[in-house]
């Protein structure tokens, strides 16, 4: 998995604050119609999302787990329990499983076998796994070019591509310290476009539903996935 900690620096400075919760609100809403008791958030962020099943669902076992110590610290913050752990190095099991916001989308095809592999063993039997992918639509239309943004003391540039399957986005940011002066870190992070199909023959876990996300204009930008164990 790619370092996001300049990801999470930053992330505030995207704007991605409504998209974020009109995405919560369609797990939400699939989440309703099951019975479940346990639920593991894989690239939980600052926690927001679980925060919001505990309100709504109010399981007796809610965790997340990020590969970043910011996003973990904002959840623990949240009096939420979360890891900065691999979810390959992790114990138990869970009844749900979530990965949001195209979080399988930032790992290349070796890792998602990895991870998908994980995400098997940590699945309670008759377990669900909900997830959301970019789609090829929303690669191809969603934030190709050039973004900058700044408030009063940081400034970022992303310059973002997308060719051969592959989103790559080079993040410059400048963050002033105590001193005035700017910090600089520069950063890739790159995205994989993977089908429905391509992401079903990689598990053993049986596709029972998908349904069609238009998150940020007209065309269908995100596919969400269930999975069954």
């Amino acid at each position: 998995m790619q370092n996001l900690d300049l990801y999470a620096k930053v992330e505030d400075l995207l704007g991605l604050e409504e998209a974020s919760k009109d995405l919560q609100g369609y797990y939400i809403d699939t989440l309703k119609e099951q019975s479940f008791d346990s639920l593991l958030d894989i690239g939980c962020g600052k926690g927001e999302f679980l925060t919001q099943i505990q309100k709504e669902f109010k399981p007796s076992k809610l965790m997340g787990v990020d590969l970043s110590p910011l996003m973990v610290e904002a959840t623990l913050a949240k009096g939420i329990d979360a890891k900065c752990i691999d979810i390959c190095n992790l114990e138990g099991n869970f009844e749900v499983i979530t990965a949001m916001f195209d979080t399988l989308n930032y790992l290349d095809h070796f890792a998602l076998q990895r991870f998908l592999g994980c995400v098997e063993k940590l699945l309670a039997p008759n377990g669900l796994f909900l997830l959301d992918i970019n789609t090829l639509e929303g690669f191809e239309n969603v934030a190709v070019g050039s973004y900058i943004v700044d408030d009063e003391t940081r400034f970022l540039t992303i310059d973002s591509d997308f060719t051969d399957g592959v989103y790559i986005s080079e993040f410059t940011f400048f963050s002033q310290n105590e001193n005035k002066s700017f910090n600089k870190e520069q950063a890739t992070i790159n995205q994989y476009y993977y089908s429905i199909e391509e992401i079903a023959s990689m598990t053993s876990l049986k596709l029972i539903d998908s349904l069609d996300i238009y998150l940020y204009q007209e065309v269908k930008d995100k596919s969400l996935l269930m999975f069954k164990k």
